[in-house]
């Protein structure tokens, strides 16, 4: 199992971080993604999915039309670990540059 992170932890590496921010239940991060159509959120949450496998880490997610919101947490933790950050580094990772 993971080590959870304190709270001083998480604030570090959440400043590492742009637009995500702590879950009211500080057990998990989050950020809303906003796409310019659909297809664009689809194929965000498609090259996700493959990220997520390959870590191992699934985030809890939905979708409407252009939006895609995304949680993080290890939920076998029981809440935030250095996974969960490094997840989110790797989401922002596949975003387009425009």
């Amino acid at each position: 199992m993971r080590a959870l992170l304190n709270a001083e932890q998480i604030d570090a590496h959440l400043t590492q971080l742009s637009g995500w921010c702590l879950g009211a239940d500080r057990r998990a991060i989050e950020k809303s993604y906003t796409f310019r159509d659909f297809p664009s959120a689809f194929a965000f949450m498609t090259h996700a999915a493959f990220l997520a496998e390959r870590m191992n880490h699934h985030p809890d997610w939905s979708n409407l039309f252009n939006r895609v919101d995304v949680r993080l947490s290890t939920h076998d933790a029981g809440g935030l670990t250095a996974l969960d950050f490094g997840l989110a580094q790797a989401l922002d990772g596949t975003l387009p540059s425009e």
